[in-house]
């Protein structure tokens, strides 16, 4: 009944108004308006911590048009500037099976830094301080730390924030930030005193610090919703003398209200504490349609209504999240936003069960879930209950976030995962040619010049290709004056034309 319940579904989402996007289907550009950025150094980021287990569950990552390409290539030729993984203590059962989610070790951290490194990103280490996912429900000790005092859990946060540290860069990671727990609101390292937790935070922070201290330290919390308690845990970091540099929040739209609280929650941050502040956890589906046998946290069933789902379930609506998230931060005062994180932006599926039905759909979830085991791609693994017996242990499976990664379930890149270059871009106008926000017959002079060789201060030879036929010649000149004098010209001269950024 079940398996029959999910084959209905699926014919009905790919039918239905939602915007299910089958693998491949999408080609098509999205339209991003640009954001005047207030800081050169915004972070437009993403956790991609599952790549490893992915891999080696077979999947592959292939650019938009279809040419097979190494993941962190692919993110930092459409924007992406920074990299985030999670770090787990040991995320593994005596016999060495991985709990799953990635199965994110130091070792894997190493490795995931090192790639992005190579691709010019810096890396976001998010310590979680635990053996498996930490989260405002769950702050468990890991299991080599369990029954140990505070004061021992205190020099076992500093010898392995260090020695974690010094082997992600010895592998050649370019460390920008670290984070000190993961979603820590309610606890840390099974400890829920806020003297006590200030005590593990500062223990982390002067590893860092320790260890390098233009690394930016920062403490992250969740469900900004909660605005008066968000406020308080920042005057508590005060009170408690807490040394950090960045505040930042987890914002999931269908939990955490509206992006105007987002935005004075950090405002109250950065106003009041002099902190800069950040997501560093954002996400937003593509579809309503799954394609792993696995059920998603955003389904036509789940998370898909409510106020503050202001964007379509497809690639633009995705693309539109983000941009309005990194907007929310961009407007928060004394240029104190200092970027988002969007959250397992390339996690799909290992195995599409897209139009399977019967014994075949049966085959290929049993293949999925074999994957899922072995290689610790999916959530989490059967192997984690002996950790984790009461979530983990009894929910375990596959990927819930697939509609809400950037790839599609055969790798293909999106069109949404241009919005992490499409909002550091500069708008132009069509034959603005001196940028100065008019066209003018200058502009002609100056295009003219430009094809004399005659070298022009400022000449932007991107929106001269007035006719759009990929040549600039003197047939664009004529075609600006023409427009200046007011007679026809075919082609949008003066509409605003994005031009991506130097170095974007």
């Amino acid at each position: 009944m079940k398996r029959t319940l999910c084959i209905l579904l699926s014919l009905v989402l790919l039918c239905s108004a939602f915007g299910a996007v089958p693998a491949g289907a999408q080609t098509q550009s999205v339209t991003i308006e640009p954001i005047d950025l207030h800081r050169e150094d915004f972070i437009r980021g993403m956790d991609v911590s599952s790549v490893l287990s992915l891999e080696r569950s077979g999947v592959k990552y292939y650019t938009a048009d279809g040419a097979e390409k190494d993941l962190f290539r692919i993110l930092a030729d459409n924007g992406v500037n920074y990299i985030r993984v999670r770090v787990w203590n040991d995320p593994f059962d005596a016999s060495g099976n991985g709990y799953g989610g990635g199965n994110n070790d130091v070792a894997a951290a190493a490795q995931i830094g090192a790639r992005a490194a190579a691709c010019g990103m810096k890396l976001l280490v998010d310590f979680h301080y635990s053996d498996f996912w930490a989260d405002p429900g769950k702050q468990k000790a890991p299991k080599a730390w369990s029954g140990m005092s505070l004061s021992q859990k205190l020099n076992a946060v500093r010898d392995f924030t260090t020695a974690s540290l010094q082997t992600i860069r010895g592998a050649g990671a370019d460390i920008g930030m670290v984070q000190i727990g993961n979603e820590t609101s309610n606890g840390l390292v099974g400890e829920d005193s806020w003297w006590n937790m200030s005590q593990l935070y500062n223990a982390g922070s002067a590893a860092v610090r320790a260890f390098d201290p233009s690394i930016l330290v920062a403490i992250h919390f969740t469900n900004p919703e909660k605005t008066a308690y968000m406020k308080s845990l920042a005057d508590f970091l005060s009170d408690y003398h807490v040394d950090y540099d960045v505040f930042a929040l987890s914002y999931y739209p269908y939990w955490h209200g509206s992006l105007s609280n987002l935005t004075e929650v950090l405002d109250y941050v950065a106003v009041n504490h002099h902190k800069l502040t950040m997501v560093a956890e954002t996400s937003y589906a593509y579809t309503l349609f799954d394609s792993d046998g696995h059920p998603n946290t955003v389904s036509a069933y789940a998370n898909n209504t409510g106020s503050d789902l202001l964007w379509d379930f497809t690639p633009q609506g995705q693309a539109d999240e983000v941009r309005a998230v990194m907007n929310a931060v961009n407007n928060v005062s004394d240029n104190a936003g200092l970027g988002v994180f969007y959250w397992e932006g390339a996690w799909i599926t290992v195995g599409d069960t897209t139009g399977l039905s019967g014994s075949a759909y049966d085959s290929r979830l049993a293949a999925n879930k074999a994957l899922w085991e072995r290689d610790g791609s999916g959530w989490a693994a059967s192997y984690c209950g002996e950790y984790d017996p009461d979530d983990g242990g009894k929910w375990y499976g596959g990927c819930a976030v697939d509609n809400q990664a950037f790839f599609a379930s055969d790798g293909k890149a999106l069109p949404s995962l241009q919005v992490f270059a499409q909002v550091a871009a500069t708008s132009y106008l069509l034959g603005d040619t001196d940028g100065d926000g008019e066209v003018t017959v200058i502009d002609a002079t100056m295009l003219q010049r430009h094809l004399a060789q005659v070298k022009s201060t400022g000449f932007i030879e991107a929106v001269a290709d007035v006719d759009s036929d990929s040549d600039i010649t003197i047939l664009d000149a004529t075609l600006i004056k023409r427009w200046v004098a007011g007679l026809f010209c075919p082609y949008p001269i003066a509409k605003k034309r994005i031009v991506p950024s130097p170095g974007s």
